[in-house]
């Protein structure tokens, strides 16, 4: 490999929108993530109903003619 043509892998943190953080190794000096394990619905098991307003009974009941 050449040397001094490879960008520096060091230490960075990552930040979510719910405002967790952690450290890891990375090529920048921070990340901003918009969803992490801590708040996604998958893994702190409360899933949101996709209908919420009907949506689904309304998408159902006007494509039922057909």
């Amino acid at each position: 490999m050449k040397s001094e043509i490879h960008p520096e892998y060091a230490e960075s943190t990552v930040s979510c929108a719910c405002g967790a953080t952690w450290e890891m190794k990375s090529t920048r000096k921070e990340a901003r993530v918009g969803i992490c394990s801590k708040c996604h619905p998958f893994y702190t098991g409360t899933q949101r109903n996709a209908d919420l307003e009907g949506r689904i009974d309304a998408f159902n009941r006007r494509y039922a003619k057909k």
